[in-house]
């Protein structure tokens, strides 16, 4: 609570009230991205994959962050030949967006920042590493690093790389990372190309689509039972 005299000068007051009123606003938007993050969590979308150049999509999320006023560098490496990939395209952008977002964030301020966005590709399988220079994560932290709710931001709702997981598994590729403390962390996302993109990605949506449907095949066999 703030206590102030009635006496108290109006010009002093005024910007303590703007102050408190701005922390307010802020905790409000905070809170409501948090909602909205919980619940886009617990209903993704059904993946709309379609077949596209994934190398067009890796250069136009750079273009996005280039006009955007950071303190890191930014550079892709790569991406001179066509990777094609079938996969919800919005979807993967979002994954590219959250890892560059979390190799910014990842930096001290102290610290010249260096982000490389890589993209490679090699037996049929097309591979993004985004590397960083920052603090690294801590060996305690690793495995929690794509559980829901883990985050190592104050202002983080800890489902952003929880998220990326299950969208680059519904695209039947798999993401992972290497860390040193104090070095940096490079994420990888791996992805199948051309017909072994098509393939694998049907498969992962059937087996999604099963997981989804066990528990409602579960309680119409118990009521058939009970009846």
């Amino acid at each position: 609570q703030m206590a102030y005299d009635r006496d108290s000068d109006p010009d002093k007051i005024e910007p303590i009230i703007n102050r408190v009123s701005n922390t307010l606003i802020e905790q409000i938007d905070n809170l409501t991205t948090i909602a909205s993050t919980f619940s886009t969590f617990a209903r993704m979308p059904e993946p709309e994959n379609t077949l596209f150049e994934l190398d067009e999509l890796v250069n136009s999320v750079f273009d996005l962050f280039r006009e955007e006023d950071v303190d890191s560098r930014i550079n892709v490496i790569g991406g001179a030949e066509s990777y094609t990939v079938f996969a919800d395209k919005k979807l993967l952008m979002r994954v590219l967006n959250n890892l560059i977002k979390n190799a910014i964030q990842a930096i001290p301020e102290e610290r010249s920042g260096a982000i490389s966005v890589t993209l490679t590709q090699a037996a049929g399988v097309a591979k993004i590493m985004v590397g960083d220079n920052g603090t690294g994560i801590p060996e305690e932290m690793q495995e929690k690093v794509f559980y829901p709710k883990f985050t190592t931001k104050s202002s983080g709702t800890g489902l952003g790389l929880a998220i990326c997981r299950d969208i680059v598994k519904a695209a039947g590729g798999k993401i992972y990372f290497e860390t040193h403390e104090n070095v940096g962390t490079t994420f990888f996302v791996e992805l199948p190309t051309g017909q072994a993109a098509i393939d694998a990605s049907i498969a992962a949506n059937e087996k999604q689509k099963a997981l989804a449907e066990a528990p409602t095949q579960a309680a119409l066999q118990s009521s058939t039972a009970e009846a």
